[in-house]
């Protein structure tokens, strides 16, 4: 970790890691020969399954944290339609490209039910980095309410204590 001034309360911090996943979730239940027909990327990744192919883009997703100057992110991995994937990878390379879509959440995080998938708008502006996710306000689900509200500082260091020692 590395330790600073707080631009924002003066005080010495040091910067939490970032929760990230290497792969979107379905990858992590596929057989072996799948695993052979797939790609995965540090940023992209391809399943082909016998009857479907599906497309995941890494993006990143900053969780507030209301008592701290700090926000925590995650290194999450999002689905997208074929047109969506064919066109951000077509833009991969160009600094200059900004666009957005629509995606699904692809990783599950501790703490949540993951049953159904989270809706996700997907903004993207290659001066930045990875593109940034942003879960659907109106989806009704725990992550989405503490997303848009915000969480503790106790429970983003509670949730990169997990990730660590898990």
């Amino acid at each position: 970790m590395i330790k600073y001034t707080c631009p924002c309360c003066g005080e010495e911090k040091e910067d939490w890691p970032a929760i990230a996943y290497s792969a979107p979730y379905p990858y992590s239940g596929l057989s072996e020969d799948e695993i052979k027909n797939s790609e995965l990327t540090s940023d992209l990744c391809i399943i082909r399954y016998s009857d479907e192919t599906c497309y995941f883009i890494r993006g990143v997703l900053v969780q507030e944290v209301h008592d701290d100057c700090q926000d925590l992110e995650y290194g999450v991995w999002v689905s997208l339609s074929e047109k969506s994937s064919e066109n951000y990878v077509k833009h991969y390379d160009d600094k200059e490209f900004e666009g957005g879509c629509f995606g699904w959440l692809a990783s599950y995080l501790p703490d949540y039910d993951f049953s159904n998938s989270i809706p996700t708008d997907v903004f993207i502006d290659n001066k930045l980095g990875r593109p940034f996710i942003y879960p659907h306000k109106s989806h009704d689900h725990p992550f989405v309410k503490d997303f848009h509200r915000g969480i503790s500082k106790k429970e983003a260091e509670k949730r990169i204590d997990f990730v660590l020692n898990n």
